[in-house]
């Protein structure tokens, strides 16, 4: 075994979980799961049959990672945030069959206590604060608040807000690493070829 796994963990045999993931305190991971290296899963996380984690990928405490749902490399989910994958549910109403999905592209931020509705996909390097309710899809590197999520600008691949106008045309400079960024017909895209520290 080339991953770690704490005592009290629970890891279904058939689960893919690569090199150097650390499962910590009560999490249990499904037997369909495919978990990419390097991630860490915090105490009482839950990870469904239907799921494709990437690598680096970090699960804070008390999240549940539902069937449908795929996060790229790099995904930050910050505490007790939310994930759903069916959009009408009916305790009485078998909907098995109409799960939608969730993708969470790469580099993307998932603040703590936010809740992504199933069906939707989370850009590049999006940053969703904490407590946020998104109900659509998310640009790369937006920066989006509030219930339901609404854009109040765009992040920098390290995490740092860019002075750029939501709309229109501009350049900004990452404070924290001096990448360029420019914003071209409403979308934002990274200059230079910069690589991210972790």
């Amino acid at each position: 075994m080339n991953y770690f796994t704490h005592e009290t963990a629970i890891v279904d045999n058939g689960a893919q979980i690569g090199t150097g993931t650390r499962i910590w305190h009560w999490v249990h991971i499904c037997a369909g799961a495919v978990i990419g290296e390097r991630c860490s899963l915090g105490q009482n996380v839950f990870v469904g049959n239907q799921v494709i984690i990437g690598n680096n990928v970090k699960i804070q405490n008390n999240v549940s990672v539902y069937d449908n749902v795929t996060l790229e490399d790099d995904v930050f989910c910050g505490p007790s945030m939310v994930f759903t994958n069916v959009y009408n549910p009916r305790s009485a109403v078998s909907r098995k069959d109409e799960y939608r999905k969730t993708r969470v592209k790469h580099g993307a931020t998932l603040g703590a206590n936010c809740t992504i509705i199933c069906g939707y996909t989370i850009g590049q390097y999006a940053f969703i604060g904490a407590g946020s309710v998104v109900n659509r899809d998310v640009p790369d590197f937006a920066l989006m608040v509030g219930v339901p999520a609404r854009q109040i600008g765009w992040m920098s691949c390290h995490g740092e807000r860019l002075n750029l106008p939501l709309t229109g045309t501009g350049e900004s400079t990452c404070p924290h690493t001096g990448t360029r960024y420019q914003l071209k017909n409403g979308l934002c895209y990274q200059l230079d070829n910069r690589v991210v520290a972790n």
